[in-house]
């Protein structure tokens, strides 16, 4: 990774859409199934969270640097954790100034944050809003206690549901609530609960997640000690079943695998960004970029990364060059998880022979399929990895 951060010059000045990733890497207290980079209070070592917004304004003109006279505006910013809403909302603020300062934001930018329900009220919310925020996403999870209690979620049920009444008091239009399933010791009538719940807040989004059971996590440790029985994918497809029964009778429609909205409006652009392969740079520590086929990541721990913006250089621990076999594979990897499918001019002739089984057997829609494009049918959602590595050969 150059010191300075300098791309190639075939990277720069790219036709596609940019957007901006920002990683705030702070949490109250640490969930017992995240393995994000994430840090509590106790393991700062070295610096402080009154400093962040500093350091990463100063990541924001690095990229200003790096990307030169690049004209194109910025068209989404999330800013995601962690915990960002631990920070004050002069502090984001102060972020989206530098971003737009530097970029300027396109007209009609999308603008989110992630947000703890237990961390924001009204003012804050409200404040949020006249900073430029256009969107926020809550972390449910789910809306029984006992399941919260084994994921370790700090907030009580009831919560993320108020918060979505207050977001729209302070004039958000969009709103997401993220769920979680397959926790252990959650049943499918919790599943329902959970569902329901979150429908009856009012969100135009709403994403559901299968718990992985990361390596290193609490959550994998209390599992091999036998304290709360492990989910199976049976039961996740279970789980999917019902969130797509459920949200699509509440007029909620998936156009990615796990994210369902009730309008084209209210889907989250940034995360199409990511999933149709254009550019954005992440800022903050242990964020990841891609620009024009280089992608890199920056050191993980908020004091290195601080003192490196300090000294003038790059927050940047490494970097690849995407080969033109690499951004194919990768585009049949996200592509395919949207609604609108990946075309089946990017397969290979393995891939093509693999993709004509699939749609036989009931895992690709077929009348996409005639018209050029691999789409996933609902039983292919529920396998969907598996036909992936299929059609990638």
């Amino acid at each position: 990774m150059p010191a300075d951060g300098a791309l190639p010059p075939e990277a720069l000045g790219g036709q596609r859409p940019l957007g901006f990733y920002v990683h705030v890497p702070y949490c109250a207290t640490r969930c017992g199934y995240c393995d994000f980079n994430t840090y509590t209070a106790g393991e700062l070592r070295g610096t402080s969270r009154d400093d962040y917004a500093a350091a990463l304004v100063d990541e924001v003109r690095l990229a200003r640097k790096v990307l030169r006279d690049d004209p194109r505006p910025v068209e989404t910013v999330f800013v995601g954790g962690g915990t960002p809403t631990l920070l004050p909302a002069a502090d984001l603020g102060r972020m989206l100034g530098a971003i737009r300062d530097e970029f300027g934001l396109a007209d009609g930018a999308e603008v989110t944050t992630e947000a703890n329900p237990e961390s924001v009220d009204p003012a804050y919310l409200g404040e949020l809003r006249e900073q430029g925020f256009t969107r926020v996403s809550f972390g449910m999870q789910s809306a029984r206690q006992h399941v919260l209690k084994v994921l370790d979620r700090t907030h009580t049920p009831g919560r993320p549901e108020a918060c979505v009444a207050e977001a729209r008091a302070a004039g958000f239009e969009h709103v997401n609530l993220d769920l979680i399933y397959g926790t252990p010791g959650e049943s499918d009538d919790d599943w329902r609960a959970s569902l329901d719940a979150a429908v009856g807040a009012g969100p135009d989004h709403v994403s559901a997640y299968a718990l992985i059971v990361e390596e290193g996590t609490q959550l994998t440790r209390r599992i091999r000690r036998g304290e709360v029985p492990m989910t199976d994918d049976d039961e996740h497809a279970d789980r999917y079943l019902i969130a797509e029964e459920q949200l699509s009778a509440a007029g909620f429609r998936w156009y990615e695998v796990s994210n369902w909205a009730t309008s084209e409006a209210a889907r989250c652009r940034h995360n199409e960004l990511y999933w149709t392969g254009a550019d954005w740079w992440g800022a903050g520590p242990g964020a990841h970029s891609h620009v024009g086929g280089v992608r890199w990541w920056n050191v993980k721990h908020p004091a290195p990364y601080a003192q490196a913006l300090a000294a003038g250089r790059t927050p940047g621990a490494g970097r690849e060059l995407l080969t033109a076999e690499d951004r194919r594979v990768e585009r049949i990897l996200l592509e395919l998880r949207l609604s609108s499918g990946c075309p089946l001019s990017l397969l290979a002739p393995a891939g093509a022979a693999a993709a004509g089984r699939a749609r036989d057997e009931g895992l690709l829609e077929a009348g996409p399929y005639a018209q050029g494009r691999a789409v996933l049918t609902l039983r292919g959602r529920l396998l969907a990895d598996a036909v992936v590595r299929d059609l990638v050969d």
